[in-house]
């Protein structure tokens, strides 16, 4: 019997390397998460510039110090509001008693100030924060959603507002001269207190959010709270302090506005948590929780304050006219994060 000896193995051709096979595919998906991420995080700043730039070539008295010093003044109430949400949402929450709370905390410092600059910054920060300290530990440990929550505390502390002032017959003032009057009036080379307070605190949050354990939590929590807690991170701890910090820093808003305005104004803050909510979502920080940053809440808090100001340098369009364009640029933002997050899980 023959033995036939095995017919030698063929080897198939090498494929050919074209670009992306031989190297070149690895760095473009890595390249393209990067950009995704950078649109993502600081998109909303390249707009910020357009619009600026464009808006200074369109009208000469947009680009003039006054003009800034007049934005970033009126932003920094708004912008210290919305540094507390951004801490809020990228823990995958939301906080919609801020605007409440803001109004309410003006009227207590107001109050309050008749017996000195302590007193009005104390009296607001703790009645404040133990309504933030109400929520997280409703949300966090009562297991309730923080939209029902929050959305009653709303209503809860404009009651208590409206009680305290005689459904609003009654305006506390603050004492003109007074330490704390200056707070809100002072200013360095032309800039508010209030606008360097929201510097100093943006900055303390960022390094709070990028450099410390407790920042990397509220990304971890925000993916996923259930694998937060296996990992063994004191989940809902973390919650509790992120509402905390969010009425406190909402009722130190308040004060600083009434200090600026030396009144306690019971009509204020209405609607301020939708403007919040939209600067912290147009600055990147996604809805869903697990990703944010603290710079670009701020240039979203500035957008939507040089679109009122545009707004007032046309004339001719009232103020609600704001609310079109917000609201326009959230879908776009809305939108294009979907489209950025898409990309890349797929890259």
């Amino acid at each position: 019997m023959n033995e036939t000896s095995p017919a030698p193995a063929v080897q198939a051709p090498a494929p050919r390397r074209t670009p992306t096979a031989a190297g070149g595919g690895a760095p473009r998906p890595a390249a393209g998460q990067r950009i995704a991420e950078v649109l993502q995080r600081q998109g909303v700043l390249a707009v910020l510039l357009t619009v600026v730039i464009v808006a200074s070539f369109i009208y000469p008295t947009f680009a003039t110090l006054d003009n800034a010093r007049g934005v970033t003044i009126q932003a920094s109430f708004l912008a210290v509001v919305a540094l507390g949400m951004t801490m809020v949402i990228i823990t995958g929450g939301i906080d919609l008693s801020v605007g409440s709370v803001f109004a309410l905390g003006g009227v207590l410092a107001a109050w309050a100030s008749q017996w000195g600059f302590l007193a009005a910054l104390f009296v607001p920060l703790v009645v404040c924060g133990a309504i933030g300290l109400l929520n997280g530990f409703l949300v966090a440990r009562a297991g309730m959603a923080p939209f029902i929550v929050t959305l009653a505390t709303l209503l809860g502390a404009r009651g208590l507002l409206l009680a305290f002032t005689d459904e609003g017959a009654t305006t506390y003032l603050v004492p003109k001269g007074s330490a704390f009057a200056e707070l809100g009036q002072g200013s360095v080379w032309g800039f508010g207190y209030p606008i360097l307070i929201a510097l100093v605190l943006f900055g303390i949050g960022g390094l709070l959010l990028q450099r410390t354990s407790f920042g990397q939590t509220l990304f971890a929590v925000g993916g996923s709270s259930d694998a937060a807690t296996l990992m063994g991170l004191p989940v809902a701890r973390t919650k509790i302090l992120v509402y905390t910090l969010s009425g406190l820093l909402a009722g130190l808003a308040g004060a600083l506005n009434a200090a600026r305005l030396s009144s306690g104004v019971t009509i204020v803050g209405v609607g301020m948590e939708l403007d919040a909510i939209s600067a912290v979502v147009i600055g990147g920080t996604l809805l869903i929780g697990g990703a944010g940053s603290i710079s670009g809440t701020l240039w979203g808090v500035l957008l939507l304050a040089v679109i009122q100001n545009l707004i007032n340098q046309i004339g001719s369009l009232n103020s609600s006219y704001q609310s079109v364009v917000s609201g326009g640029f959230l879908i776009v933002v809305v939108v294009a994060q979907r489209y950025l997050a898409r990309s890349r899980r797929t890259t």
